[in-house]
Parts: structure tokens; C-alpha cells; sequence
């Protein structure tokens, strides 16, 4: 096939199409859906379908592309109030936690290369650095699953979790750059090299808050005539963001994950457009973003790697994070519980951040960088098919599941956040009914207005007369509870 503008969208069109039907088809069955991208990209890559696609540099900007818009609605959605209670042991595991699954991996890596049967062969600085580009949680996978299946998790496990995995990538990231260029040039002191960590944190809070801070006052303070612009006035504020942040030495993806909490986390005009706009978008590019990722990879070269892939995604798996996580954990104590170790250790899912971060030391010409690309790739797809589809029975069978909270109204009507009332809806019951029979001898909160009733697949302008029948659904309106 020639790469003509026509043939790149009719390609592009039939792996969307493709790849959507997969998902569908996947989440009925448990499989998880960023896998079934990743499997389409293999199906239609260089060892099936035959599309030709080998340009590292170009997934790798795809997928910072993806990666900052994934990090930012990550952070829209992550509240405050739920983060709160969990936020030091989040911290710990996005920091300390990725530092020593990188330690204890790249040790066990290094004692591999040392074995005669093995095809590996790396030193000290390749074990660590293949090490610290699989060893933060990926977000985009951890989001979609504990979402898309529901997952409700008791000892505010689930907020920790998303914490951890939106929080942790820089880390990886600032492991991965630091080893590439210790890999470069041979050597570099420790205090540059604790140097450069700590201007990437600083720089990369303080540009978060910042540009999270402007960002909303952009928001609400522009009168735009059409709305519809008001997501993709966020979306530049995304990229001006992660680009000025990095020209600035400071780590991009930990602003725009910051910057994204302070958005989520403020009213804004417009949230319902914005949220929808920005949810629809990070599909996109997660499936854009697992596609080539599938494309870029060689099949027949991964199988030359698979077996030491697979004893070093076991170590990982049972070895390397849990430690990680136990240790990370150690100054809570017994305000988490084991039964809750076990499953953060569990959910170590590995995704396109991992395979995206291998990338760095192909680019960078490292030697053995197409080994650790294929470690990591085979790695990714072991990490989600083991640990991404026994999530939920794992999380059933410790007992740390629960039912997942009502949100939102049956009748899905939203009001804008500038309104100071709150919208919820009540099933006319029995017991309701032998109190009272109409609207007028419901005896309602102060404040509190019935908007409209429905009954069966009918809608009734309610008045005060309106007789109730048992299973009427009634939409309140009443005024917004003061915290």
C-alpha cells in the first residue's frame, strides 16, 4: 500500500472501526479494552496485514501527545476530597514506590544478563534503565479498567490507586532520561543527577499550579459566544502546559496531571461540554496511541525475547512490586491493611507509558535499545492480559469490594455548576404512598420543588393535585447543601 493521504485515512478509518468493536466485544468478556488496541495494532502491523510503520521518533511524540491529554483528564476527575485521606501513602508509591521496583527489577536483570543460557547481556546502567521504563503504573490502563468495569473499592483503595498511577509516571520518566544519559555519556555525578530531579519536581508543581490556576480563570472569566470552544481553549492550555513546563527543565507530565486536578477540582463554565469533549478526546488517543504502538512492535522479535520477558515480568509481578509496595507502605502501618497491600501490589498494570518511555533508547541510539523495546513490549501485554482481567475477582475475593455509589439522576439532566441547587430523583414506594397520596401531601424539605414525574415511559408536568402511583420516579430540584 502507498502512504497517500487517502490510503493513511482509510487505514486509520478501518482500524478505529476495528479496534472499537474489539473493545466491545473484549469488555463482555473481561478482556481489557487498551489489550484488544494493542492486538488490532500487532494484526494489521508488519507481521500481518503488512502496514509498514517503524518510525520511533513518530510514536514517540504520539504518545506524549496522549499521554498529556490521558494525564490531565486523569486529573480533572481526580477529587480532592477523595484523594485527601490517601494522599501520603499515594506519594510514597508514586515516588519511592517506582524508585524501588526499579532497583530490585534492575538488579534481577543485571544477575540475568550474567547467565550463560540467557540472550540478554546488559550491564548495570541498560538493566536499570529497561527497569525504569516499565516501572510506574500505567494510567491510562489502571483508569480504564477500575472505570469501565465499575470497580468500587473499600479503604479508599480506588482514589489511591488512580493517584498512584496518574502521579507516578513522572518518576519513570526522570529515572529513564537520567539512565539514558548516564548510558550516553558514561557518567554523571550524584549530586547532578539529584539536581535534576529536584528542578523537574519543583518546576513541574509550580508550573502545574500555575498554569491549572490560569487556566481556570481563562475559563470563566472569557465571555466566548459559542461554547463549543471552550474545550478547545483547555486543550491548547494542555499543550502550552506540558511544552513551556519542559522548556523550563521541569517534568510536563507532572504538570498537566496537577494542572488537570486544579481544573477538576474548581467550578468552571461549561463543565458538562468540557467533560464530555475531554472524555471522548482521551479515547481517541489512547486508541490512537495503542494502535501504533501495536504497529511499531515486530512479533517474530518479541518470540526471540520471550523467555527472559517472561521470568522478568514474573519477578516483577511477584517479586519486584510487591516489595516495592511493602516497603513503600511501611510507615502507615496497620492504617493499611494487608489484605490492601496485597491488592496495590497486584495492581501493577503495565500499558502504553512503559512501551512509550522504551522508546527513549532507541531513539538515543543505546546499545541493546531493541531488546529492551521487546522486553518491554511482551511485558505490557503479559501485565494486562495476568493482572488486568482478575482485578475485579481479586478485588471480590479479598473482600474489598463494594457496591459502586449512585451518581448523578435517571432522567440524566445536569444543571450548570454557577446554578446553587442540586438535581436527585425518588421512587414513589409503597410507604410513601400510604402517607400521601398527591404532590401536595408529600411533606418535601423547604426548598425543595418536584421538576417532573415519570411514569412508565411517560413524562407529567407535576402540579400540586397530581395523583401518585407506586413507581413513579420524581426529579428534585432543591437547594445545594452548604459544607
Amino acid at each position: 500500500m502507498l502512504f497517500t493521504p487517502e490510503n493513511i485515512l482509510l487505514a486509520g478509518s478501518i482500524l478505529l472501526f476495528v479496534s472499537i468493536l474489539a473493545g466491545k466485544t473484549g469488555y463482555r468478556f473481561g478482556v481489557p479494552t487498551l489489550l484488544l488496541f494493542l492486538v488490532v495494532g500487532m494484526l494489521f502491523g508488519s507481521d500481518g496485514l503488512g502496514i509498514q510503520f517503524y518510525n520511533m521518533k513518530a510514536a514517540q511524540f504520539i504518545g506524549m501527545v496522549a499521554l498529556s491529554i490521558i494525564l490531565f483528564t486523569g486529573g480533572m476527575d481526580t477529587k480532592f476530597s477523595d484523594i485527601r485521606p490517601v494522599l501520603a501513602p499515594g506519594i510514597m508509591l508514586s515516588t519511592v514506590g517506582v524508585l524501588f521496583t526499579t532497583l530490585f527489577t534492575g538488579l534481577f536483570i543485571w544477575w540475568l544478563s550474567g547467565m550463560s543460557w540467557t540472550n540478554i547481556h546488559f550491564s548495570l546502567i541498560p538493566s536499570l534503565l529497561l527497569a525504569a521504563t516499565m516501572s510506574s503504573t500505567d494510567s491510562a490502563s489502571v483508569f480504564s479498567i477500575l472505570r469501565s468495569q465499575k470497580i468500587n473499592l473499600k479503604y479508599n483503595l480506588r482514589p489511591m490507586l488512580e493517584l498512584e498511577s496518574g502521579s507516578n509516571d513522572p518518576m519513570a520518566y526522570m529515572l529513564t532520561i537520567v539512565l539514558v544519559q548516564l548510558a550516553q555519556m558514561g557518567g554523571m555525578g550524584w549530586l547532578q543527577i539529584a539536581g535534576s530531579f529536584i528542578v523537574q519536581f519543583a518546576v513541574g508543581v509550580a508550573a502545574g499550579y500555575l498554569f491549572g490556576k490560569l487556566a481556570i480563570i481563562m475559563l470563566n472569566k472569557l465571555n466566548i459566544d459559542n461554547p463549543a470552544l471552550y474545550p478547545i481553549l483547555l486543550l491548547a492550555f494542555i499543550f502550552f502546559t506540558f511544552s513551556t513546563t519542559s522548556l523550563l527543565n521541569g517534568n510536563g507530565y507532572l504538570a498537566v496531571y496537577l494542572a488537570g486536578m486544579m481544573v477538576g477540582n474548581h467550578k468552571i463554565a461549561n463543565r458538562k461540554e468540557i467533560n464530555t469533549f475531554m472524555d471522548g478526546l482521551t479515547w481517541l488517543f489512547q486508541i490512537i496511541m495503542f494502535l501504533c504502538l501495536g504497529l511499531l512492535v515486530n512479533p517474530h522479535e518479541m518470540l526471540e525475547v520471550a523467555a527472559v520477558a517472561l521470568l522478568i515480568g514474573v519477578f516483577m509481578v511477584l517479586v519486584g512490586r510487591p516489595l516495592s509496595v511493602y516497603i513503600s507502605l511501611l510507615p502507615f502501618g496497620k492504617k493499611i491493611t494487608q489484605k490492601s497491600r496485597l491488592f496495590v501490589s497486584w495492581v501493577g498494570l503495565r500499558g502504553a507509558v512503559p512501551i512509550i518511555f522504551a522508546t527513549y533508547p532507541v531513539v538515543a541510539e543505546i546499545p541493546g535499545a531493541n531488546s529492551i523495546f521487546n522486553i518491554v513490549f511482551f511485558i505490557t501485554i503479559l501485565s494486562l492480559i495476568v493482572q488486568g482481567t482478575t482485578i475485579t475477582s481479586l478485588s471480590r475475593m479479598l473482600g474489598l469490594s463494594m457496591p459502586q455509589p449512585k451518581t448523578g439522576n435517571e432522567f440524566g439532566v445536569e444543571l450548570p455548576e454557577e446554578i446553587g441547587s442540586d438535581l436527585h430523583d425518588m421512587t414513589i414506594t409503597t410507604e410513601i404512598l400510604a402517607k400521601a397520596s398527591t404532590l401536595k401531601d408529600m411533606n418535601l424539605p423547604q426548598g425543595t420543588l418536584v421538576m417532573i414525574v415519570k411514569r412508565n415511559d411517560e413524562y407529567l408536568i407535576p402540579n400540586g393535585s397530581l395523583k401518585l402511583q407506586e413507581g413513579d420516579k420524581l426529579l428534585l430540584i432543591s437547594e445545594k447543601t452548604r459544607k
